[in-house]
């Protein structure tokens, strides 16, 4: 007759040894995002209309007459930044030659400004169009600008589902919207 085998409890003393050991990073700004299981906004967060005075809480650096530059509130690098039209569009084929026209200028600034501030080895340019895509607002279409270094991404975001970012998004705010009003 086969013996079953024998189930070890635990070793908590182990087990506390190596959670004591173990490095913890702490990404607190994403818990609103995690929290919110999947669920959209009351109000599209890219219809943002003319009142400047809450740019700063929006995260907008920067302005133009018919899009807009806005740090990602959930950046996979520092000065993770999008780019989006004034007018509520859904798709990209809807928008007219001047918007498009301005949006690739504004990626332009964007990049030349993180250029300036951060040094990156490269950058991520690129829109999700629809759900499928992997569109996180798929009612209103943006182009992200992502810096990217050689291993920022590494282990991190793969096995961790973490990304680590050196900087509060609040002083890259500060420091992106001053560079871009140069």
């Amino acid at each position: 007759m086969e013996r079953a085998p024998l189930l070890r409890r635990p070793n908590r003393r182990r087990l506390r040894q190596r959670i004591h050991n173990m490095d913890f990073i702490w990404s607190p700004w994403r818990y609103d995002y995690l929290a919110s299981g999947g669920r959209k906004p009351s109000s599209c967060v890219f219809c943002i209309g003319e009142d400047r005075t809450h740019d700063a809480e929006r995260l907008i650096v920067f302005r133009g007459d018919h899009n807009f530059i806005i740090l990602n509130l959930f950046p996979y690098t520092s000065g993770h930044v999008m780019v989006a039209p004034y007018e509520h569009l859904d798709s990209l084929a809807s928008a007219k030659t001047e918007q498009l026209t301005e949006m690739m200028q504004l990626s332009q600034r964007a990049i030349a400004a993180l250029q300036a501030l951060y040094r990156p080895e490269g950058f991520n340019l690129g829109m999700n169009l629809g759900s499928a895509a992997g569109a996180g607002i798929r009612e209103h279409f943006h182009l992200h600008v992502v810096p990217r270094w050689v291993g920022d991404a590494n282990f991190m975001t793969v096995s961790g589902e973490t990304r680590v970012l050196p900087e509060e998004l609040h002083t890259t705010y500060e420091r992106l919207k001053s560079e871009l009003a140069r």
